[in-house]
């Protein structure tokens, strides 16, 4: 709220911006209070970093994409994020910061892997119809949000993402190998518009492959877990 933002102005020199938008609504009004209330400082923050999401460039069908592909968000969670990129990029440009816009993808843990999902028997979609989706495990999400405050470039947005696309129905199966769980059910799009509910069912509806050479080159990003089964292997060993 703009009240418990009053404070904020002339704090800090770097600003990392981690807040959702609201679960209403067509803008993100939580980034526009931000922005009211840093303004109302006479010191402005140096650099503001955002973690967004891949889903502003909603379905790609598919392809191989790197951060110029146009945003397309097609859920109502993901136009609230393109809202608030948009008002932190005209706000940054009005006032001389340097604004980094981290686009994460699905984030992964050992506490965060859909063990509850698999346990219910949640279908996937089968192998012809399936989806490429995309994974940051959450230190290297953390890691990249430290990088992007000193090594990224202003105005410029990076996918933080492990490079290691898979489609989704393949991302399960490896989580139920690793725990000794049944593999999900295998049904048709049509079937599944059917079974599955929001929101797991919009992420059915979009795919795409995302490329982090921007990660890599200019943020110098080094993964400590550069895929789903580098994380599975350490949790089987340990």
């Amino acid at each position: 709220t703009p009240s418990s933002l009053q404070r904020i102005g002339g704090i800090a020199q770097f600003i990392l911006h981690t807040a959702p938008p609201p679960n209403r609504g067509p803008r993100d009004t939580r980034t526009r209070h931000l922005t009211c209330a840093l303004n109302k400082s006479k010191i402005l923050p140096q650099r503001v970093v955002y973690i967004s999401t891949s889903g502003v460039y909603g379905d790609c069908h598919g392809a191989s994409i790197d951060e110029t592909r146009r945003l397309n968000a097609q859920t109502p969670r993901a136009q609230r994020r393109v809202d608030a990129e948009q008002c932190l990029r005209i706000w940054s440009m009005d006032n001389g910061i340097a604004l980094s816009i981290l686009r994460a993808p699905g984030i992964y843990a050992a506490e965060r892997l859909p063990l509850e999902r698999l346990q219910k028997r949640t279908p996937v979609l089968i192998q012809s119809e399936d989806v490429y989706t995309n994974h940051i495990h959450a230190d290297d999400l953390a890691r990249a949000c430290v990088a992007a405050l000193f090594h990224a470039k202003p105005q410029r947005a990076y996918n933080i993402c492990d490079g290691d696309n898979k489609k989704m129905g393949d991302y399960f199966d490896l989580v139920a190998d690793a725990f000794g769980l049944s593999r999900p059910p295998r049904v048709s799009r049509a079937e599944a518009e059917r079974l599955i509910a929001e929101p797991g069912l919009s992420f059915m509806r979009e795919s795409r492959q995302l490329q982090n050479r921007r990660m890599v080159e200019e943020l110098r990003l080094i993964l400590n877990y550069p895929s789903v089964e580098f994380l599975l292997k350490r949790l089987k060993q340990a």
